[in-house]
């Protein structure tokens, strides 16, 4: 099985354009979106919902009135003033720390299961893809990323697909982090701008952290050639290919616009058939 994860130092570089044109041209794949906080590929994949299950990545208080005695001792010691006058507990602000159940005399406050999203199987037309929905303000974002990772692997077994491609999250964070788990290697978008360089950097330092091997795309390289240049010096210099540079297109922005990725487009154009070779290196080189 070979897993191949796309990610940005940033949003905005085209990390999810790239991955919706990849999966619209390999057949026999399993697609995982652990962009939990903001996932936008369900809008161009359009998958059709067949399993759905609640994430529970956390707890939180719950104070039972029958046996509370009001005795002010859970209010002071919340740290996160989670807990009214009115000992009602605001599930948003409990962290689930448990402070409040052990310090209770009366016995009257347990941790519950917190309901933190929503995770799915469906089904898009070149396959399989596993995506999530982690509610407004809810946390565990990498708990959540590892329970797609592991759903996604577990349908491409049963499937008899070989191959995962993972959309993950921009960043350096803890959905990043999980996302890198069991990869055979890392594709990470940059744009040439001061800001983007900056974030590839960061990235790839990440990756050398948990020796996954990078892979580099340079995005709408056109449109600064001198910072494109500076992104082709620094890989090189760490040794890390350049799998290819796309050029900036109006193209792509009407794809997005409809709905749609640009191979579903264009599949013609100059952009589809670069996607197309990057898609062979993918999956076909070894």
């Amino acid at each position: 099985m070979k897993e191949v994860l796309v990610i940005s130092g940033k949003g905005g570089t085209g990390k999810t354009t790239l991955v919706s044109s990849l999966s619209n041209l390999k057949n026999g794949i399993v697609v995982a979106d652990c962009d939990v906080d903001a996932p936008d590929l369900h809008l161009v994949l359009r998958p059709k919902v067949r399993e759905e299950f609640e994430f529970r990545g956390g707890e939180f208080a719950y104070i039972d009135r029958k046996y509370c005695k009001m005795c002010g001792i859970c209010v002071s010691v919340c740290q996160f003033d989670a807990i009214s006058k009115d000992y009602i507990v605001d599930t948003f602000s409990c962290e689930g720390c448990g402070v409040c159940e052990w310090n209770c005399p009366e016995g009257a406050i347990h941790m519950k299961e917190k309901v933190q999203g929503k995770y799915f199987i469906s089904d898009i037309e070149t396959g399989k893809m596993v995506h999530a929905e982690l509610y407004p303000g809810e946390e565990n974002s990498g708990k959540l990323v590892s329970e797609v990772k592991k759903l996604a692997r577990e349908v491409a077994t049963k499937e008899g697909i070989e191959n995962i491609l993972i959309d993950g999250a921009p960043g350096i964070g803890c959905p990043v982090i999980a996302s890198l788990s069991n990869v055979d290697f890392a594709i990470i978008v940059s744009e040439p701008t001061v800001s983007g360089i900056h974030d590839l950097e960061r990235v790839i330092s990440l990756c050398e952290f948990f020796k996954v091997k990078a892979k580099v795309v340079i995005n709408k390289f056109d449109l600064n050639e001198s910072k494109t240049e500076e992104i082709e010096k620094f890989c090189n210099k760490k040794n890390i290919p350049v799998l290819a540079k796309i050029p900036f297109s109006l193209e792509v922005v009407e794809a997005l616009r409809q709905g749609l990725s640009v191979v579903e487009y264009k599949p013609n154009n100059g952009i589809s058939k670069m996607f197309e070779e990057l898609s062979f290196k993918l999956w076909e080189e070894r």
